[in-house]
């Protein structure tokens, strides 16, 4: 028996990896960052806020840890090109993948204006598209693999009457990564998603009062969840390490539910 599969810590470690995170000023983004960064790998990130990205560069090199950071959207082929080939040039290659970049507007159908319809879409699948061929480019080009994680949601498989713009959306998302898996594949490189339910951010930060209406809504939401409880961003840890690494080598194309179980009630 070789022991040496027996190294579990090897499995996850990402040392000498290099990873783009698109959307790095996000809450999941932030989260992805910083756990890949200890994990060893040095991170290039990007988002369309400058102040946020400098703060989370900061944070990151306060670690030790090799960061950059490009103050871009993958909105464009130019741009989507640009931030791929700046975060290779930078750290000697690209391995890692993560689409952490949303946009969501909640509305009925009847509230939502084909404007808003579009900007989700767009958001939500056209740059991730945009982004994941710009970097499929150069994995293949290098000839050494790679991992490449899209943060979906659990409303690309459970619909919501108040989403529909949304929900189709990371059901688009999730074929996405179906496709680009069974594209890529033969290039060693892994697609894979990750589906959270509502978790701790600052933009669901009044699900979690103590009283009021968010407390009436995380009641009706927690219902629903066989855990108990909504996320909070260490819940994600886990996964988005175990889907950047040598562990998940032999996994491609899936959708990880990290959603406490909602998705099964």
């Amino acid at each position: 028996m070789n022991d040496e599969l027996y190294n579990t810590q090897a499995y996850f470690d990402l040392t000498g990896k290099s990873a783009l995170i698109i959307g790095a000023t996000g809450a999941l983004g932030r989260v992805a960052a910083k756990a890949l960064a200890r994990a060893g790998a040095s991170v290039t990130l990007t988002g369309g806020n400058r102040e946020i990205l400098s703060e989370i560069e900061g944070s990151i090199q306060q670690d030790g840890c090799n960061v950059f950071s490009i103050n871009l959207r993958p909105d464009n082929e130019e741009n989507a090109a640009t931030i791929v080939q700046k975060a290779a040039e930078q750290f000697g290659g690209l391995d890692i993948l993560v689409v952490a970049s949303g946009f969501n507007k909640p509305g009925t159908a009847f509230e939502t204006t084909l404007t808003d319809f579009d900007g989700i879409q767009d958001a939500n699948v056209r740059q991730t598209w945009l982004i994941c061929r710009e970097t499929g480019r150069v994995m293949i080009e290098q000839n050494r693999g790679g991992k490449m994680v899209i943060i979906s949601s659990v409303r690309g498989q459970v619909a919501a009457s108040n989403a529909t713009a949304y929900c189709s959306s990371k059901a688009a998302t999730d074929m996405l990564t179906k496709c680009f898996a069974v594209e890529y594949g033969p290039s060693g490189i892994n697609v894979n998603a990750i589906a959270p339910t509502v978790f701790r951010s600052p933009l669901t930060s009044w699900l979690f009062e103590e009283e009021g209406p968010g407390a009436e809504m995380r009641e009706s939401v927690v219902k629903r969840i066989p855990l108990g409880r909504l996320g909070e961003p260490e819940d994600y840890i886990g996964s988005i390490v175990f889907c950047s690494s040598r562990a998940s080598d032999f996994m491609t194309g899936h959708t990880l539910m990290v959603d406490g179980g909602f998705v099964i009630t």
